[in-house]
């Protein structure tokens, strides 16, 4: 076993270049998962866009969250794990398990394979899906002592699937997981800037917003993170001893409207902005709106809600200190003008 390999999960997608790129440039030697190795030119076009002056070691292993196999070759020598992969669509699956399975039954592959593998630690990607959902209004800020409810109200596939995957994956460590330390990850929506067309969901919201694919803004508010903070918290609780057992919400301060987030974008992106919108989408038409696109119908639960969290743990336990939600959102514009990505 190496001190200095580290696994992580996913690699071509949008947070796990960045983790790849910041573990590289700290030193570590990387071993990374793909669905297929003809996605290696991807992730290392990635890492060249994140500026990442790493002349480390970066290997990979084809693994799929759906499959046992490749995990245990994957996990073999590492002694960190970074379990970044998980399904996250732009629509609406046909049934809920088509997230729900792979994201719990993935989640446990990589916790296997690490324990048999005598890995020191897997720092799991949850969310705050995880966290402030089903419900009812919480006038106070949410922390890690709290779940989401995934009976409750406007409960959506993907936010039960980070849920359920999480909770698994606790129960694992209880019950099974031997020496095995776990810590987890649960951020809000991650901006930032991008690396390619592999990206969260988060950054449609921006990319449409600039696109002007919005003829104006719902009522919805939200918190934001930028994804080389997301990144960083992920390498903090990689190596801070009392991170382990530990879930961290990851947050910058403040709650945004989708509306600020457009003033935000229009007032630094001069030419590239001239399609942002300025006016507000009552929620009658958001809802009616939503009946012919698809995206939009998994945000109408969330209209006039506000929910904030706490980033106290995160910054007291692991020294984590997050940029401006507006520097990220700022980010996420400028990288999608810069890589001429606005369009679908």
């Amino acid at each position: 076993m190496s001190d200095n390999l580290v696994l992580v999960t996913g690699g071509s997608g949008f947070l796990a270049g960045h983790c790849i790129a910041q573990l590289l440039d700290q030193g570590f030697e990387v071993r990374t998962t793909v669905r297929s190795l003809d996605r290696e030119s991807a992730v290392r076009a990635n890492l060249k866009e994140a500026g990442s002056r790493a002349d480390g070691t970066l290997s990979f292993v084809e693994a799929d969250l759906t499959s046992d196999e490749g995990w245990v070759a994957a996990a073999e020598g590492c002694s960190f794990v970074l379990h970044v992969a998980s399904p996250f669509p732009l629509e609406i699956p046909a049934h809920e398990d088509e997230l729900i399975v792979p994201a719990r039954e993935g989640a446990l592959r990589v916790l296997r394979a690490a324990r048999d593998a005598q890995v020191r630690r897997v720092v799991l990607t949850s969310s705050f899906a995880a966290v402030g959902y089903g419900h009812q209004h919480v006038d106070r800020l949410f922390t890690e002592d709290d779940w989401t409810n995934i009976d409750g109200p406007g409960v959506s596939a993907y936010v039960k699937s980070k849920t359920l995957a999480e909770q698994a994956a606790w129960r694992f460590i209880d019950e099974e997981g031997g020496e095995l330390e776990l810590a987890v990850i649960n951020p809000v929506g991650i901006f930032g800037p991008v690396l390619g067309r592999d990206f969260a969901s988060s950054i449609e919201i921006v990319r449409r917003i600039v696109a002007g694919e919005l003829p104006g803004y719902p009522n919805l508010s939200m918190q934001a993170v930028d994804v080389r903070d997301v990144a960083a918290a992920h390498l903090l609780a990689m190596t801070t001893p009392p991170a382990a057992g530990e879930r961290f919400v990851v947050t910058a301060d403040g709650v945004l409207s989708m509306k600020q987030m457009g003033a935000i974008l229009k007032e630094h992106l001069g030419d590239a902005g001239a399609k942002i919108p300025r006016r507000s989408i009552p929620n009658v038409g958001v809802r009616i709106a939503a009946l012919f696109d698809k995206p939009l119908r998994q945000i109408v639960p969330e209209l006039g809600e506000v929910k904030e969290a706490s980033n106290a743990k995160a910054r007291s336990v692991l020294g984590w200190a997050p940029r401006s939600k507006e520097d990220a959102v700022v980010a996420t514009g400028e990288s999608l003008v810069r890589l001429g990505l606005l369009e679908r």
